[in-house]
């Protein structure tokens, strides 16, 4: 199906897009973006505070190393604070050497001793120095004579352990800061180009979509889907659906009619739903071809196969169950026809001999002759109606004696033959008896004493039924394909299809739950065995008014 032009999307509006392949991509650059903003703040966040960590501790550990200086401690106590003095001279040249802002010894009064400013030697701490005197190590970020700064404070100690002032170390917060914005460039620039693989991929995949949807608008897809519900439910043709592992993706109507399942088996694998038989093979790409015939439930279906592109496949199913009945039908009317004519012929000779023995004046060999063929007919239609009491199967089995015998084969009864009138799918029994029949004549007809034997018997409900002919056979490889939907070994006939006749019997014996076989017969030929399990009515529910009377059986003329 082709996508709609954007000509025939109306006129151009401005604001969010319609199309898939738009949404989407804006969609992904607003995620891919987003997330790359979410991550860099969550990364500076902790960095700002490592760096401030850092920079603390770098600060304790100058003044822990100032603390332990072994004079420190000792000028402390000997000599006066001065800018001149040993304790200045020693934090300046530790100040220098570590680039710390300020190296600060103070005594057990807060008094400076040593500063960067040297006229504030001699002055109290701006900060508290307590915690420090009290003999416990400081880390802190905090404002003083010089401005931010992170502290490091810890105790100096004279020769006896006792503290005797303290050691605080400063490093400038303006320097960490600048760490910190000297980072982000770097930061961002990984971000931005992880937002520009991001923005490719993006792009990437959305053209894909938009090759796979055809650039169509969501509200097109919508459309379509609706549209495609819409036509797949309504038409007369049933449409299966299947993915790469053969389960059912949709089955529509139809389908679910012509192979009798529910709504229940989509999304089922075929093989648990169909039981086997050439449909599910047909269905499942097992048999290939083009107008594939299947027999499921008493249907005659044409399928074809058609394979997608992610490893599924639609099938097509069409019923042909009334147009295969028209088709034999006109096979059989065709036969019927030959037969009139060929009897029309016959008739015209008895007719001629009957007036040429009338004009001879040979009257008593004229009504011996119309006597004998009278009377041949007339036995034929009374054996059978004796022994088949079921009037459909009785009229069938007339009428292809007579059309048998035009055909040069012989139709008779089996010995033992007898069936009452409680037949309970009457029209079912005359398919399965007019096809396998109709098989028999055309396999006898042409051999040497041509003939065909039918036989039906009562067992219980059972009814048995054995057709025997004298044609050439069936291989006994062949036993088990004679049964399958398009075998056949006889010319394609008007309606261009064959191989039916067999598959009905067998689906028509299998729904009754009985059984169709097929052997070998004695002097050559086949027999084919139907057994049909409650085919009779048992005699209680039989109606006698269908039942023939004696008087019946007979000439009542």
């Amino acid at each position: 199906m082709n996508a709609p032009s954007i000509s025939d999307r109306g006129p151009r509006r401005f604001g969010w897009p319609q199309r898939v392949f738009s949404q989407v991509l804006l969609m992904q650059l607003a995620i891919i973006t987003g997330v790359t903003v979410l991550v860099t703040g969550l990364f500076l966040a902790p960095l700002s505070a490592q760096l401030d960590d850092e920079a603390m501790r770098r600060a304790l550990a100058i003044a822990q190393s100032t603390a332990a200086q072994p004079g420190i401690a000792e000028d402390l106590r000997t000599t006066e604070a001065s800018a001149s003095g040993p304790v200045q001279s020693a934090a300046e040249r530790i100040r220098r050497a570590t680039g710390a802002e300020y190296v600060v010894v103070m005594d057990h009064r807060g008094v400076r001793w040593s500063h960067p400013e040297t006229d504030r030697i001699g002055e109290v701490v701006s900060t508290d120095p307590g915690d420090a005197l009290r003999g416990r190590e400081v880390m802190e970020i905090d404002s003083g004579t010089l401005g931010r700064s992170a502290r490091g404070k810890v105790p100096l100690r004279g020769p006896g352990g006792e503290v005797v002032g303290a050691v605080s170390v400063g490093i400038e917060y303006d320097s960490v800061r600048a760490r910190l914005l000297g980072a982000i460039p770097g930061l961002l620039a990984y971000a931005g180009g992880a937002l520009a693989v991001g923005a490719l991929a993006a792009y990437l995949i959305s053209r894909r979509l938009q090759r796979q949807t055809h650039d169509l608008a969501f509200s097109d897809i919508s459309a379509l889907l609706t549209e495609r519900e819409a036509m797949l439910h309504s038409i007369r043709e049933g449409v299966v659906a299947l993915d790469g592992t053969g389960r059912i993706r949709l089955l529509n109507d139809e389908a679910q009619r012509l192979l009798g399942l529910g709504p229940e088996a989509a999304g089922r694998p075929l093989a648990e739903v169909l039981d086997g038989g050439r449909t599910a093979d047909v269905l499942a790409g097992r048999v290939v071809g083009d107008d594939l015939l299947a027999v499921q439930g008493g249907r005659v279906l044409l399928a074809n196969r058609m394979e997608t592109d992610d490893g599924g496949a639609v099938v097509t199913l069409r019923d042909r169950t009334e147009l295969e009945h028209l088709g034999r039908e006109l096979d059989s009317t065709t036969g019927l026809i030959d037969a009139l004519r060929a009897q029309d012929h016959e008739h015209a000779n008895r007719l001629h001999t009957l007036l040429g023995l009338l004009e001879l004046e040979m009257h008593e060999d004229a009504m011996e002759f119309v006597t004998e063929v009278v009377g041949v007919h007339r036995a034929t239609a009374e054996q059978v109606t004796e022994k088949v009491q079921d009037p459909l199967l009785a009229a069938l089995l007339v009428g292809k004696a007579t059309v048998a015998a035009e055909r040069g084969v012989s139709l008779r009864l089996a010995p033992g033959t007898l069936l009452p009138d409680r037949v309970v799918d009457p029209r079912g029994l005359v398919t399965v008896v007019g096809n396998l029949v109709d098989n028999a004549t055309d396999a006898a007809a042409g051999s040497g004493d041509a003939r065909i034997e039918v036989g039906l018997r009562a067992e219980g409900r059972t009814v048995v039924l054995r057709v025997r002919d004298s044609g050439p056979g069936i291989a006994p490889e062949q036993y088990a394909s004679i049964f399958t939907e398009g075998w056949s070994t006889k010319d394609l006939p008007a309606h261009g299809k064959r191989g039916l006749g067999l598959a009905l019997v067998r689906r028509l014996a299998e729904r009754q739950g009985g059984s169709v076989t097929v052997a070998g017969a004695d002097g050559g030929g086949a027999v084919f065995t139907v057994v049909l399990p409650e085919a009779l009515a048992g005699p209680e529910t039989a109606d006698p008014a269908t039942a023939p009377h004696p008087a019946t059986t007979g000439d009542s003329r």
